[in-house]
This record gives structure tokens, C-alpha cells and sequence, in this order.
């Protein structure tokens, strides 16, 4: 699956309409957003399953402001509707492959569980 661009009217119903979505933060003017583009768009093609999404930060201030985004790129992951994953800085591809990877092996139910405890 391409990366999605997010707004503002796509951003909730993507997140719950997806059991697995990863969010790049990102602004035009941010160097280390634009190196890491590429290794986002590369590992996206790995995992066909998940959706692969970016926030403009300069276009979607909205949404940067309700996730508290004071850095970019900041990395976002969401598993059934869920922040279980949320770091500020570009990753290198074997680093973000984990990740990805791991976010995927997680225990929801016990995520689940967690999160009710927690409350």
C-alpha cells in the first residue's frame, strides 16, 4: 500500500478504521523529515497489510497540536485505536523495520488490559 496523506476530515477514520496505522509527522522545511522519506516509503512496501501514513504538520497544525507534536519527524503507531508507540526523530530502515515488526507481534488483548488498568 502508498503512503496516505492525512488531513484534518481523513485522520480519525483512518486510525479507526484500520487495526494498524503508522503516522510520520513531518513538515517541507525539516531536513532530517525529507532524509527520512524515503526509508519510510521503502519499509511501507515491506508491510502490505499496514497503513502507512504522513501528517503535514505546516498544513494539519490541528492535528500536531491534539498529539502535542513539539518535533518532527515524530513516529506515531497505532494498533486498534491505540497509541502504543509515539518517539519524535527519524530512525534508521533496520531500526524502523523492527519497530514495525514488533508493533505487529504486540499482545493486544493484554494491551487492552493494560490500558483499562491504567484508568
Amino acid at each position: 500500500m502508498a503512503v496516505v496523506e492525512l488531513n484534518k476530515n481523513t485522520f480519525e477514520d483512518a486510525v479507526k478504521d484500520n487495526s494498524f496505522v503508522i503516522v510520520d509527522f513531518w513538515a517541507p522545511w525539516c531536513g532530517p523529515c525529507r532524509s527520512f522519506a524515503p526509508t519510510y516509503e521503502k519499509v511501507s512496501e515491506e508491510f502490505p497489510d499496514i497503513v502507512f501514513a504522513k501528517v503535514n504538520t505546516e498544513d494539519e497544525q490541528e492535528i500536531a497540536a491534539h498529539f502535542s507534536i513539539r518535533s518532527i519527524p515524530t513516529l506515531m503507531v497505532f494498533r486498534d485505536n491505540i497509541i502504543i508507540y509515539s518517539e519524535a526523530g527519524a530512525l534508521p530502515e533496520a531500526a524502523f523495520r523492527e519497530l514495525v515488526s514488533k508493533a505487529g507481534e504486540l499482545d493486544m488483548d493484554e494491551v487492552r488490559k493494560q490500558v483499562e488498568e491504567q484508568q
